[in-house]
């Protein structure tokens, strides 16, 4: 398993410092959420792509995918019934593709549950819509795109791992994938975050893995145990990125992204 950092954790330095103190704490690579970089991310000069890879070169990581897609710009919506909203928005998605491409990214995660709230009938449709483009353009560039089952009450669309897996079994495109948020799955799923693994694991549904605690904070931060986790990712064979994810950073970001690698890492040397 190879470890990332979800780079808003440190977002208030320059790109090019969160790639020598992700790189110095052991990450293998960095987990970008675009706006980050900007709210025009999404439509990122070709030279702004090469210093990125080239920051990345330098510090020896690796943009490992991209996650938080659709945070900006504001007002997007891949379920709105307006026509024009729903259209910038799947342009985004599938220039976010390309960026994750370019960066040499693996992966893009699909979260942000604001931008996919549900009101009506109809809106899961245009979800899944926008969801079976932007899977096709991940295939022709070759990256895997991940939809994030999100607990509630946050999201109200794709809360599970068989909601997320009936959505990819219906698109039918192997770059359609689903992916597993610890915080999320130990609040939405009935069995415990490791039988959950185990379950979807062999499935060959699953690419991606995200630690977090169910108290917003990092892996070894909180209540949740983490070693029957890597347990079960270690006896399924997962080989693929573990991102970590928190949403509250204590005392501060670089504090808590040196304690959360600290406490995987050890697990993982321990073959947990």
């Amino acid at each position: 398993m190879k470890l990332s950092l979800c780079n808003e954790v440190i977002r208030e330095l320059p790109f090019e410092r969160q790639c020598g103190l992700a790189a110095g704490l052991g990450y293998r690579g960095l987990e970008v959420a675009p706006f980050t970089l900007g709210d025009d991310a999404w439509r990122m000069p070709a030279s702004r792509r090469a210093e990125i890879r080239s920051a990345c070169s330098a510090a020896g990581i690796a943009v490992s995918g991209l996650h938080w897609l659709l945070a900006a710009p504001q007002g997007l919506s891949i379920t709105t019934s307006d026509r024009a909203v729903w259209q910038k928005s799947v342009e985004v998605l599938r220039a976010l593709v390309e960026l994750c491409a370019d960066l040499g990214g693996d992966y893009l995660v699909h979260g942000s549950p604001a931008q996919r709230r549900v009101v009506e009938a109809d809106d899961g449709r245009r979800a899944e819509e926008a969801w079976r483009i932007a899977a096709s353009e991940a295939g022709q560039a070759g990256v895997t795109y991940c939809l994030e089952p999100l607990a509630r009450p946050d999201c109200n669309f794709v809360n599970t791992l068989a909601e997320a897996a009936d959505v990819v079994k219906r698109n039918g495109n192997p770059a359609l994938a689903i992916m597993i948020d610890t915080l999320a799955a130990g609040l939405e799923e009935k069995e415990p975050v490791a039988d959950a693994v185990r379950r979807w694991m062999p499935t060959g549904l699953m690419a991606h893995v995200q630690f977090n605690d169910r108290s917003k904070r990092g892996p070894g931060q909180g209540d949740d145990r983490f070693a029957p986790v890597v347990r079960a990712l270690n006896e399924t064979g997962y080989t693929g990125w573990v991102a970590m994810e928190p949403f509250v950073y204590e005392p501060d970001g670089p504090t808590c992204a040196a304690r959360m690698i600290g406490y995987v890492a050890g697990l993982l040397e321990q073959g947990a």
